[in-house]
């Protein structure tokens, strides 16, 4: 776990990254992308990832349930783009 602790307000833009062990979590305006693993080992480092992990998805339940939210969204608009290095 990093040492300083980082705020995390979930869907608030397309920067932020939080990093638990090897589990890394991505801000995005429409998702939250989490991705890798972590080991909650019965230990004090195990306590404080799960800690922090359950402080991020907490904040990332009450921002979902606080709106009004579509069915499913529709596909992200993937688009090609010129390598400008060619």
């Amino acid at each position: 776990m990093t040492a300083k602790k980082k705020t995390f307000v979930p869907y608030a833009n397309e920067a932020d990254v939080l990093q638990i062990d090897n589990l890394m979590i991505e801000n995005r305006l429409d998702r939250i992308t989490i991705s890798g693993d972590v080991d909650l080992t019965a230990d004090q480092q195990g306590l404080a990832h799960a800690r922090r992990l359950h402080e991020i998805l907490g904040a990332v339940l009450a921002k979902l349930e606080g709106q009004t939210l579509p069915e499913r969204l529709p596909p992200p608009d993937v688009q090609d783009v010129a390598n400008p290095f060619n």
